[in-house]
């Protein structure tokens, strides 16, 4: 008896899940990759430019592996400065946790009927025993140690695939039928020079928001005002959740350094002017539409990445899924999927960027 062989659509479907599933194992090798691809994209025009300059190619790629290195570790300098001055305050803030506890607990002891000893033991039972705080504190150092490992493993990517990428682009259309070469070849040079904008145009970005959330906390009186400004800005490369989550953190820490309702209210105004100005000005005129995404998948790819590769994977995703729309523009038979994907623009909005453009420009 013959088996019936199942329809292109099921065979579709079956290849979507296949890829979803190779991607979710392939996490630890294929996230460090993806991010040096990326990078190796940003860096690609200033290595041309220095090689066009009379540099060799090899000390071009680590010259700008060198400046990758020198930013990432001047952030870890400040960060790390900044969470010196934190620690200053931590008998205050752990005096102030305390003091949050106990009114927590005699709110429940008088509204639920929970005495303290019941919520003491609730909590140890929760929390497994003395023996996690152990465990904990090895899944942090753990934790510690990969990321050290994919670093080092990131800025290895970085220089081999700069110093391969004429073997790789060959790879590439030498795969490609010969008279789909010259698509292939254009959508190779639009993918590195969308990702290389987006990802110049985001760090300047996050620059502006440092500064603008420096200002704000510091005027509304947040201790460490510089480390919440860093931390806010950082965060933003988490589409969406990145920077609620990091005013988020801001405002518990304000709260448990003693910050009343003035001091909250003064945060999330802060929030709501940053908000602003970086979607009305700095994404359009810093950032730009290089990755035009409709809102709909950008929230979609994001919440998916999430799944797949968490933390990376949402950062990875608005890139992943600009490379995805530029291959659809340029194969006939994806463009009705890079039309969905796109945004449209509008002829008073494109106007109105002119004119802000312009302003900057005088």
């Amino acid at each position: 008896m013959k088996t019936a062989i199942p329809d292109k659509s099921i065979r579709i479907l079956f290849l979507f899940f296949l890829v979803i599933a190779g991607l979710y194992f392939a996490k630890p090798f294929l996230v460090p990759l993806s991010i040096a691809g990326l990078l190796a994209m940003l860096f690609l025009p200033l290595a041309k430019k220095m090689e066009k300059k009379g540099l060799s190619k090899g000390l071009s790629i680590f010259g700008c592996v060198l400046m990758l290195a020198i930013v990432v570790a001047g952030i870890f300098v400040l960060l790390g400065n900044q969470v010196a001055g934190l620690t200053e305050d931590l008998p205050k803030i752990k005096e102030e946790v305390s003091s949050s506890i106990d009114k927590l607990q005699g709110f429940l002891s008088k509204q639920a009927g929970i005495s303290s000893e019941q919520q003491k033991a609730m909590l140890e039972k929760s929390q497994g025993g003395g023996g996690e705080s152990g465990k904990m504190v090895a899944a942090i150092m753990g934790s510690i140690s990969g990321l050290l490992v994919d670093m080092i493993l990131v800025f290895v990517y970085i220089f081999l695939l700069l110093y391969l990428r004429g073997q790789i682009k060959n790879f590439v259309l030498k795969i490609v039928a010969p008279e789909s070469r010259g698509n292939a070849a254009i959508i190779l040079s639009k993918s590195t020079e969308v990702v290389s904008k987006y990802l110049r145009g985001l760090g300047l970005m996050i620059m502006m928001l440092w500064v603008m959330y420096g200002i704000g906390f510091s005027i509304v009186g947040v201790d460490n005002a510089i480390f919440f400004a860093i931390l806010c800005g950082l965060l933003e490369i988490i589409p969406f959740v990145g920077n609620v989550t990091g005013t988020g953190l801001t405002i518990i820490m304000a709260v448990t350094q003693g910050g009343g309702s003035t001091m909250v209210i003064g945060i999330l105004v802060t929030y709501a002017i940053v908000q602003f100005i970086q979607t009305y000005i700095l994404e359009p005129l810093v950032v730009g539409a290089e990755v035009n995404i409709n809102p709909l998948f950008t929230i979609l790819v994001i919440v998916a990445g999430e799944q797949v590769w968490g933390v990376p994977g949402m950062v990875l995703a608005i890139p992943a899924l600009g490379i995805f729309k530029i291959i659809c523009d340029h194969v006939e038979q994806l463009k009705p999927y890079g039309y969905l994907i796109g945004q449209e623009k509008k002829d008073d909005e494109e106007n109105m960027m002119s004119k802000i453009k312009g302003w900057f420009k005088k």
